[in-house]
């Protein structure tokens, strides 16, 4: 499978970014960058590093700085650090962005390779809506859209009514759902449902300590954010976006067609519509066999 990943590295960003360079299913084309867990410009060092971490010689991308309608927003650092990656210090990756922005260069990707191409964003959505209004083919010309992002049925994680990604951009996440596009949303209904533990890192970086030593030593203020709201575990939100676009029969899929508040108290909200519609939503998954599988990729990885 070709896969690309439009990314805001963030923690669960480089545990999604790792898990597709070491799956050999997946081939990884690219990565591009949005705002959101960190400014962009911190993303694309961070997407930088990690594709170099991983041994990976594929393109880099820099996209959007901030929501196409609303106000740009603080990043998150008390969830993962001022420089995406924890209590690490800031990446020093020697490569650089090519000179396309994210949303030229998914478009062209997508032309180049029509449906043969699976796009997988973890993080706001503003880079894909910008090439569906840059080029009217690039619906057609994707393959498959499957994103981290929303809840149906599942209260939200950054306001009772939003998740995350879908708050920071509801105006590009309503193009994105419009746009005829084959999409599958992977959000909060499922998500929360599967979490890592200390020692579940601690034992992945004795396993493979390459990439389990790096994503266990990321984890601890993830881990600690996580232990404030109540939780034991981190849970896998963007790893499980990118195992849903190789094994969908881990999840079980609504199809439904969706569409975003956005205004009021309840923006960012995702909700059911009527008609017909090439969109779905994940709202059951096997979370013990998709925890094992992401663990299992890694430490044979090794």
């Amino acid at each position: 499978m070709k896969l690309l990943i439009d990314t805001d590295p963030g923690i669960d960003d480089a545990m999604a970014i790792i898990f597709a360079a070491r799956h050999p299913g997946i081939r990884l084309v690219g990565l591009t960058t949005v705002f959101g867990n960190v400014p962009v410009e911190v993303a694309t060092r961070n997407a930088l590093a990690l594709a170099e971490h991983c041994g990976l010689d594929i393109p880099v991308a820099q996209g959007a700085a901030g929501p196409m309608v609303l106000p740009p927003f603080t990043p998150p650092a008390h969830i993962h650090g001022a420089d995406g990656f924890g209590h690490l210090p800031p990446a020093r990756p020697s490569g650089r962005a090519v000179g396309e922005n994210a949303a030229a260069f998914m478009s062209r990707l997508a032309r180049e390779n029509p449906g043969e191409i699976t796009l997988c964003p973890i993080g706001p959505i503003t880079n894909v809506a910008e090439a569906i209004r840059l080029d009217p083919g690039f619906a057609r010309n994707i393959g498959r859209i499957v994103l981290m992002g929303g809840a149906l049925d599942a209260p939200g994680n950054i306001t009772p009514h939003a998740e995350a990604n879908s708050y920071h951009d509801p105006h590009a996440l309503e193009v994105v759902l419009r746009s005829g596009a084959e999409i599958v949303m992977v959000g909060l209904d499922v998500t929360m449902r599967t979490q890592l533990k200390a020692g579940d890192f601690g034992a992945l970086a004795a396993a493979a300590p390459r990439d389990g030593g790096l994503l266990d030593a990321m984890a601890g203020l993830y881990l600690d954010f996580y232990r404030s709201i109540g939780q034991p575990g981190c849970a896998l939100h963007d790893p499980m976006a990118v195992i849903a676009c190789l094994h969908p029969e881990l999840f079980t899929l609504e199809r439904t067609a969706m569409g975003v508040v956005l205004e009021g108290k309840e923006i960012g909200r995702v909700r059911r519509l009527a008609g017909q519609s090439r969109s779905a939503a994940a709202l059951d998954c096997r979370a013990q066999a998709i925890t094992g599988l992401f663990l299992d990729t890694i430490r044979r990885a090794a």
